[in-house]
């Protein structure tokens, strides 16, 4: 289905405003500093701004049978949660905030429509884990452990890996979670590289084409494949965008290889 020439809720999705990051953050600050009325327009714009982002993550939805408009009201809400609950003064570009945002809104629903229920018990176990996960990132700029989310809520760690994994549909690892035009970020993108498998990198005789490597895709590929970090992780760490990491990884990996 073509995005660009549909009616979603009455909207024209061909017709919707895309703002700059720039733009984004500066009606976050006015939210923020702004009179009621400033605050009152900021958020309106910032809402009518991004509803184009919350079309590019319902897309990942609709070989569901799940009703879009249904999808697109609740991706709306995932986007005024991270709309209301950003933190501007973090080095974190909106969307890598607002799609996880919208995607687990989305999820939420589809999971308390399931016909297949989950105990209320765990589901809200889930749910406290994941706005304490919310919580602990805009604390701390990382993405917290299961260690630190088990003692966050005080309960076992066992227990909340059954409640949060009770919640989770099985996707695959090439599925896309979000594009801007022109890089994708996958599920695997999102994983940390620790497995015995991922240590390709050290098993074979590579000295001398990562020395040809810039220093900033060197210090990608010592951070994700070496330290296992996320492409999330490393891109705070070295103030770029994941968007950005993602490329780069796959710039220093295509160069490795054509040496071999």
């Amino acid at each position: 289905m073509n995005y660009r020439k549909v009616e979603i809720c009455g909207i024209n999705t061909g017709k919707l405003k895309v703002l700059s990051e720039s733009e984004k953050i500066e009606l976050l600050k006015k939210m923020k500093n702004g009179n009621e009325k400033e605050k009152k327009l900021a958020r309106e714009k910032l809402i009518n701004g991004n509803l184009k982002l919350v079309l590019s993550v319902i897309q990942k939805f609709n070989n569901r049978g799940e009703n879009l408009d249904d999808l697109f009201q609740v991706g709306c809400i995932g986007l005024i949660k991270a709309i209301d609950n950003f933190d501007v003064t973090l080095d974190v570009r909106f969307s890598t905030y607002g799609v996880p945002m919208i995607i687990g809104e989305i999820r939420r629903h589809l999971r308390d429509n399931n016909s297949v229920r989950v105990s209320r018990s765990l589901r809200d176990i889930a749910y406290k884990a994941m706005q304490a996960k919310h919580t602990l990132m805009a604390k701390n700029n990382k993405e917290p452990t299961v260690d630190e989310l088990a003692k966050n809520l005080q309960i076992p760690k066992d227990y909340l890996i059954l409640a949060l994994e009770a919640v989770v549909e099985p996707i695959s690892l090439y599925e896309p979670v979000f594009s801007d035009g022109t890089d994708t970020i996958y599920v695997m993108d999102q994983i940390g590289s620790k497995n015995e498998d991922s240590n390709w990198l050290e098993e074979i005789a590579l000295k001398e084409s990562i020395k040809k490597l810039t220093e900033r895709e060197k210090k990608i590929m010592q951070l994700r494949f070496f330290e296992g970090k996320t492409q999330m992780e490393v891109a705070s760490e070295i103030g770029i965008s994941q968007a950005q990491v993602s490329r780069l990884e796959k710039t220093a990996l295509d160069k490795i290889k054509s040496q071999i």
